[in-house]
């Protein structure tokens, strides 16, 4: 199965304005990503963005870019104008990534994408890694995920799952990065947002609320955190130079 890679990015941020603009290493953090999606086995890599400034600076370093518009409330929906732009069949695989990775590792985009060619009936699939440290089981900002013995999501949550007293084996930080059947994409934009997504602020509980099936699979290596903060930022900075 073939698949585009589409990394949607707006300029605003509450903690980091114009975050995708963000200079790391002399490229901007956008730059760092779409280097690191073109290293992935997709046939094509696209830049989806509501702003001039992003949109210029994309074209600026030799990406495919598209101006999607300011409204929409969610990456997946910025994503789906795309596909819809590109005339993508509803057979199709699209994987998201978001922009504020720089780090990911191409290997993690073609691993979501061949786990989606490789289980026929998941309209999804994603990534997990091992928590081995408590505070991260019990921090809200970590998505926790529990999956079946064939991979399948069961829950995601910003509580910690399994619910233990302390940090048990087996459990999995939830990474956010996304393969979909562009068909399913297609149909996950038009339904309402769900219950427990309101409640969790997980936007992947519509999918599991609406009866679609989601993948997970442990990623391949170890994944570097995106850049959510000023403190990520410098990290990240850090370890480039």
């Amino acid at each position: 199965m073939s698949f585009s890679v589409v990394i949607p990015a707006r300029y605003a941020s509450t903690r980091l304005p114009g975050k995708p603009l963000l200079d790391i290493a002399g490229k901007p953090m956008l730059q760092h990503t779409w280097e690191r999606a073109l290293l992935s086995g997709a046939t094509r890599v696209v830049i989806a963005t509501d702003d001039e400034r992003i949109l210029g600076a994309a074209h600026a370093f030799g990406a495919e870019a598209l101006m999607t518009s300011a409204s929409h409330q969610s990456g997946s929906d910025r994503i789906c104008e795309v596909v819809d732009a590109l005339s993508l069949d509803d057979s199709e695989c699209v994987i998201n990534v978001q922009a504020d990775e720089p780090l990911i590792p191409p290997e993690a985009i073609d691993q979501v994408a061949e786990c989606l060619k490789l289980n026929a009936d998941y309209g999804l699939a994603t990534l997990c890694e091992p928590i081995e440290d408590e505070r991260e089981y019990i921090d809200p900002s970590s998505v926790k995920v529990v999956m079946d013995k064939f991979g399948r999501a069961l829950y995601f949550s910003r509580a910690p799952i399994p619910a233990c007293v302390s940090l048990p084996n087996g459990c999995y930080r939830h990474i956010g990065i996304y393969a979909y059947r562009v068909g399913v994409l297609r149909k996950f934009v038009t339904w309402p947002v769900a219950p427990i997504e309101a409640v969790e602020r997980l936007e992947q509980l519509r999918a599991l609320y609406n009866g679609v099936a989601i993948h997970v699979s442990i990623a391949p290596t170890r994944i570097p955190p995106g850049v959510d903060t000023p403190e990520d930022l410098a990290a990240v900075r850090a370890f480039l130079k």
